[in-house]
Formats: C-alpha cells, sequence, structure tokens
C-alpha cells in the first residue's frame, strides 16, 4: 500500500509542477523555462552561473522571475517532451544547457514550438 501511495504522490506532484508556474506567472512574473538533458547534479557548475548572470543583470527568483526546471538525466529522447512542457507553462524564454542541439557556438534564433 505504501508504494501505491508514493506513485500517487509522485504523480500528483509531476501534474501540479507546471500548474504551479503558470500560476505564478500569471501573479505578473516572467518564467524563465531551464531544460538540460543532464541530471541536475551534474549541471552544478552551469546552474551557479546561470544564477549568477540572472542576478547581475537584476533577476531574482521569486521577487521580478520565477524559475522552472526540466531534466532529461541523460535520456535525449525525452527532452522534445520536456521542452513541451515547458512551453505548456507559457515560459517567457527557454534556456538550454548541454546535450545535442545546445553546444556552444549553435546558437538559433528563438521560435515558438
Amino acid at each position: 500500500m505504501r508504494r501505491r501511495t508514493f506513485m500517487i504522490a509522485l504523480a500528483g506532484s509531476a501534474c501540479a509542477r507546471p500548474l504551479v508556474a503558470q500560476a505564478q506567472a500569471q501573479g505578473g512574473l516572467p518564467v524563465i523555462g531551464f531544460l538540460s538533458s543532464r541530471a541536475p547534479d551534474e549541471a552544478a557548475d552551469v546552474i551557479a552561473a546561470f544564477w549568477r548572470g540572472l542576478g547581475e543583470v537584476g533577476f531574482i527568483e521569486g521577487q521580478n522571475v520565477v524559475i522552472t526546471f526540466r531534466w532529461a538525466e541523460g535520456r535525449y529522447d525525452q527532452l522534445p517532451a520536456l521542452a513541451a512542457d515547458l512551453v505548456a507553462v507559457n515560459v517567457a524564454v527557454l534556456v538550454t544547457a548541454g546535450g545535442p542541439g545546445a553546444e556552444e557556438g549553435q546558437a538559433s534564433p528563438s521560435k515558438k514550438l
């Protein structure tokens, strides 16, 4: 019975996460979506630089911007679904880091999915 309860809670939190981000965005704060092919612990240096850069231009999480993270954790086939999830929560900007299509020097103009 504990496993079933855990799975229900896990599924519920996964479904609620986009709704929370969307509700915060409706409160007037822009949402930045951050998509990575890595796991959070593998991207600690990238995340630190991301936070530092945001701070340098005056963005503070919870005060004037909301950050929503999605992690593929090495499962590249999950990237399209994770990107679609971020688009569904109406992010103002989508940041990608690491993995296929996000190599340094391969920036391309933003376009709506």
